[in-house]
């Protein structure tokens, strides 16, 4: 099984239970190994009282690309620490896109930078996420 197989295939059985996420309408554009890609279309319910995107919102499209990413050698992994910089609005109507890619892996230790842009490529986050790899499988390998 190469990398990117393995990524799709513990992306693919994390999907399946992943309820919150597809309750809240994201998806999943790309995964590969220590890489996670997916977007939002914000509509009138992910808004806040300004009307824009609540920032739960980006931070759980952040967050979700960030455990795709982070999950993506078929090791059980969880957040243990992140941060997120809120630097630009979206509005309703945009594709949100959080890219997340691995800076580093050491160990059970993991950090993670993802980039939230909108349709226009305007940032709109930054998001660090700290893992930490804990026992078990997506699937049986």
């Amino acid at each position: 099984m190469t990398p990117q197989e393995r990524a799709q295939k513990a992306a693919d059985a994390m999907w399946a239970g992943d309820k919150a996420s597809q309750w809240m309408g994201l998806r999943m554009v790309h995964v590969d190994e220590g890489r996670a890609e997916f977007a939002l279309t914000v509509a009138d319910h992910h808004a806040n009282g300004h009307g824009i995107c609540h920032g739960g919102i980006t931070f759980t499209l952040a967050d979700t690309a960030f455990a795709f990413a982070c999950n993506s050698r078929n090791q059980s992994t969880v957040a243990m620490h992140n941060v997120i910089s809120y630097l630009a609005p979206g509005r309703i109507g945009d594709t949100l896109t959080a890219r997340a890619s691995e800076v580093t892996l050491n160990g059970r230790n993991g950090i993670y930078d993802v980039k939230v842009t909108n349709q226009n490529n305007v940032l709109i986050a930054e998001f660090r996420g700290m893992s930490r790899a804990i026992r078990g499988q997506l699937f049986d390998e």
